[in-house]
């Protein structure tokens, strides 16, 4: 009888366990030469913490994104376009037009370094905002947050190639 007791609590908890939400991500980014990690957590204000370093820049402003897919099978060019679920414009992270996936700029320093530390409204970790399986970019030059007459600026902030990225996952 108490193996069967124990058996049923376990039950209970591991369903509860199931059922909870996550509330931390994290991705490890990776490109020639630059390496990183940034986690996400989730405030009880509903807004998401994004915190983490990453290496192998030159000293600069550089283009930070989570974009629609986690599929890096081909590299960084396999994560479609930026996580926009409400089909906007690209903007500055404190826009209210804009893509849920733009973070602006990270800036990398004569270390060749960058701590990210920001709190964004936008991203969620689960639901129609949830960034769970998609994935963090890191570009080759400064977004211009869709403020210049580049044919590119309203798409991508003009913010150039990807360099790094990484498939957020649950932490």
């Amino acid at each position: 009888m108490f193996y069967v007791v124990l058996a049923a609590v376990a039950l209970v908890v591991n369903a509860h366990h199931e059922h909870a939400q996550p509330t931390r991500a994290i991705a490890h980014l990776v490109g020639e030469n630059i390496r990183g990690n940034i986690t996400f957590t989730q405030q009880p204000d509903g807004k998401v913490h994004v915190e983490g370093s990453i290496v192998g820049l030159p000293p600069g402003h550089y283009g930070f994104h989570v974009h629609e897919k986690g599929d890096i099978t081909g590299g960084c060019g396999s994560t479609g376009a930026h996580f926009n679920p409400e089909h906007k414009e690209h903007g500055h992270p404190g826009d209210e037009n804009r893509h849920v996936g733009d973070l602006g700029n990270v800036e990398f320093d004569s270390n060749y370094s960058s701590r990210i530390d920001m709190v964004d409204s936008f991203l969620s970790i689960v639901g129609p905002h949830g960034i769970l399986g998609r994935a963090v970019v890191l570009r080759e030059k400064a977004d211009d947050f869709g403020r210049t007459n580049h044919p590119d600026s309203r798409k991508t902030g003009n913010a150039g190639g990807r360099v790094a990225c990484g498939v957020i996952g649950i932490l």
